[in-house]
């Protein structure tokens, strides 16, 4: 791709993020989400395979869609209240179109459908903007916009996210596809405790931007795109590949690493709410995605292809680790002692 181009989209994806989460009007986040839209499709088609060109047409599909159904819910709402403040949600139809349309923009149940796809069609790097700064915007607009949304309806949709999400990555053999329904998975954790402290969601949505940018990262570094080659990746670069497998278990959610943290938070709160039977359900069901996770990590650290013929092991990657690497793989696993900090600065 063109460095210039490159720069463009780029720079366009920071200004559109910035627009939408620094607005507080509805057309100039509608703006900044447009902007996203228009700066990631150059990024996704950039290598021209047939699977690229097919992941940018639905990703433009997709959001195409979701945009017209959020700007349809603004209109409503400024038409019948006669304001425009994204906070100010206040007729019933808009909600529900404005929880569709951001449902849609982020790939919760049922409208996930468009996610894995995107995804397997795209390389390593633009896989981690789609799962970290593009979630961020619509996240924005699930924050500012909580107080006036259904409750009932969060719970469902976060419910089947976690569930599907666990479910549909137990048979995956492709890394892009199973992160993509980690992605669903958790984003049903950020939308379960959306209604009751909206603080959790972004510190969830937070730690898992950076444990999932270390996981990329790493699989970009190793160049990892199914999970017959993870097994290779142990002679490449060892130690990289055993801090892979702890950023894996981080991701689950399994202490005393910072993943932890988080699901902890939102059970606690959950309880506090008397929903023990909702905190119960999504606790279960997190339970089918450790399963993938810990295979993964299985794959990575444990098992070894089968050699029948002596030859030269690959101690060394060609490619340079990245500085970034090591910066959000020391967070995403030591981060749970600075919670109280944390939790006192949020």
């Amino acid at each position: 791709m063109n460095p210039q181009a490159k720069l463009i989209s780029t720079m366009s994806l920071l200004l559109g993020t910035s627009i939408t989460i620094s607005s507080n009007h509805w057309m100039t986040a509608w703006i900044g989400l447009e902007i996203n839209t228009l700066a990631i499709l150059p990024l996704i088609s950039k290598t021209h395979h047939p699977r690229a060109i097919e992941a940018s047409t639905k990703y433009f599909l997709t959001q195409a869609t979701a945009s017209t159904l959020l700007l349809f819910a603004s209109m409503i709402n400024a038409w019948f209240s006669g304001q425009w403040d994204i906070t100010q949600l206040t007729h019933p139809m808009s909600c529900v179109l404005s929880t569709i349309a951001i449902s849609i923009k982020l790939g919760l149940v049922p409208f996930h459908f468009w996610f894995p796809e995107v995804l397997q069609g795209s390389t390593m790097t633009t896989c981690l903007l789609l799962t970290t700064i593009m979630k961020f915007p619509p996240i924005t607009l699930f924050y500012l916009t909580s107080p006036s949304l259904n409750s009932t309806l969060l719970t469902l949709m976060a419910i089947t996210s976690t569930a599907l999400g666990g479910w549909m990555g137990l048979n995956q053999t492709q890394t892009r596809k199973v992160l993509a329904y980690s992605s669903i998975a958790h984003l049903g954790w950020m939308t379960i405790i959306l209604n009751y402290d909206p603080n959790l969601t972004l510190i969830t949505f937070y730690l898992y931007t950076v444990t999932t940018s270390a996981i990329f990262l790493i699989l970009n570094t190793t160049n990892t795109l199914k999970l017959s080659t993870v097994m290779t990746t142990w002679t490449k670069i060892p130690s990289l590949t055993t801090i892979f497998m702890l950023t894996l278990l981080s991701l689950a959610g399994l202490p005393p690493l910072t993943g932890f943290l988080p699901k902890w938070l939102i059970i606690q709160e959950l309880t506090k709410q008397e929903l023990t039977s909702t905190a119960t359900a999504i606790s279960l069901l997190s339970l089918l995605g450790l399963f993938f996770y810990l295979r993964l990590a299985y794959c990575a650290t444990i098992t070894l292809p089968p050699n029948f013929t002596n030859y030269m092991k690959q101690w060394q990657t060609n490619k340079p680790t990245n500085p970034l690497t090591t910066i959000f793989t020391s967070l995403s696993i030591m981060l749970l002692p600075l919670s109280p900090m944390m939790l006192t600065i949020s």
